[in-house]
């Protein structure tokens, strides 16, 4: 009898395409507690919740969770790991496409760029004038990085090498990659006072819940932006919210947010702050390589139980 994988709605054909060429019966729904009973395997997206709950209403017989993410913390690990079950992600493949959006939030919050797009829709633009919505260039600043991986590490790398920003990082990791990118490792609060932006990489982990809160954004320049395309919880949004509408940042830019999809009260009316719908990773090349990867753990996992 062929092995049985649930496959969320919302994961590209190209997954459950390529389970089925492997042999698998491929079931596709909304919930992996109420149509993925009996499976071997679930490949699930980050919106998926995967709890015990969930693990022991599909069966004894689940091996594998594949998430179609680059973390995790939709799934309890623990809870897999107690029940015998594999847990994987997708990593790496969509590096390259996250550290461009990051880059691209940069730089639309230093130019000013959304502000500009609106004040010209709304037909405030007269003409030319020497002081109109002043940015600031990136050449000679420094940039910090907190959570030093291969997303930040190639966001540094960019803007390092494209735009000639210094950069240091902060991370609870030791060296390796870190250092391959030729960077200055410090603390967190000296990060966040020496930098003139911040670029947030990490993982959502109870260490990293409102590591950025009231007390590192005043650490921060007047000067400094805060970019986020990690998890949005890693940000108190209602701090941001006080910190922006007192001017004491320059600005921030958030794909990700404390409580998808609803945002902090006052966030949305600020002029401040570049917000887009978690699209970080939301190329056609990442998507379609985090499809195929996430479709490969599953099979790698059952054909070498």
């Amino acid at each position: 009898m062929r092995q049985t994988v649930f496959v969320s709605k919302g994961v590209p054909q190209r997954a459950a395409e390529l389970l089925k060429k492997q042999g698998y019966r491929v079931v596709r729904g909304t919930s992996a507690a109420r149509e993925g009973r009996g499976a071997a395997a679930v490949l699930c997206l980050l919106t998926d919740k995967v709890d015990a709950k969930t693990m022991d209403a599909i069966g004894p017989q689940l091996k594998v969770i594949s998430n179609m993410a680059a973390g995790t913390d939709n799934i309890d690990v623990a809870a897999a790991e107690k029940r015998g079950v594999s847990v994987a992600n997708t990593p790496d493949v969509l590096t390259e496409t996250v550290a461009e959006h990051a880059v691209g939030l940069l730089l639309v919050l230093s130019r000013r760029i959304v502000e500009g797009d609106w004040f010209v829709r709304k037909g405030k633009y007269k003409g030319w004038k020497p002081d109109l919505l002043l940015g600031q260039e990136l050449r000679g600043k420094t940039l910090g990085i907190v959570g030093y991986g291969r997303i930040g590490c190639r966001t540094a790398e960019i803007l390092q090498k494209g735009f000639g920003m210094k950069v240091v990082y902060h991370d609870i990791k030791g060296s390796g990659v870190h250092e391959a990118c030729g960077a200055k490792k410090i603390s967190l609060q000296e990060l966040l006072e020496q930098s003139d932006a911040v670029s947030l990489h990490v993982p959502m982990l109870s260490s990293t819940r409102h590591l950025i809160s009231k007390k590192e954004l005043k650490a921060m320049k007047k000067t400094a932006y805060l970019v986020n395309t990690s998890r949005g919880p890693v940000v108190d949004e209602k701090a941001l919210v006080a910190s922006l509408e007192r001017n004491e940042i320059a600005g921030a830019a958030l794909d990700v947010f404390e409580n998808e999809p609803r945002l902090a009260p006052g966030l949305a009316k600020l002029d401040n702050i570049v917000l887009t719908p978690h699209i970080a990773s939301a190329s056609k090349e990442a998507r379609d390589a985090m499809a195929k990867l996430a479709a490969k753990n599953i099979i790698e996992v059952l054909e070498n139980l």
